[in-house]
């Protein structure tokens, strides 16, 4: 599920990049603005959801170990929306949906009196 936007700020969750020795710009924590946000194919890495960012332009991927891709997008899964309400932001999660219908609790057995 896409949940990102153009405009809308992310917070990066990882910038290691396997067998990859030219910085990749990104730091983990830091926080960026997207520009772009789309499916993108790329030879290699095959088809992902990518994000550009308004802070940072790759420029041409044509160095000794690039792939010469033009202003490459970043894989969505390396950020994450920027919460500035995190408590809210669970507390959302613990609200019954309006859509969908109230779950019935099991009731117990009932158990029939013994005569004695």
């Amino acid at each position: 599920m896409n949940d990102f936007y153009v405009g809308q700020q992310v917070v990066c969750i990882d910038d290691k990049f396997k067998h990859v020795s030219i910085d990749q710009v990104i730091r983990k924590g830091q926080i960026y603005t997207i520009r772009w946000v789309g499916m993108y194919s790329h030879y290699v890495d095959g088809e992902f959801l990518g994000i550009k960012l308004e802070e940072i332009h790759r420029g041409n991927d044509d160095g000794p170990e690039g792939y010469g891709a033009a202003d490459m997008p970043y894989r969505a899964t390396r950020f994450r929306p920027l919460v500035k309400d995190r408590i809210g932001s669970l507390r959302k999660l613990l609200a019954p949906s309006p859509d969908v219908p109230p779950e019935e609790k099991p009731k117990a057995p009932v158990r029939k009196k013994e005569k004695v």
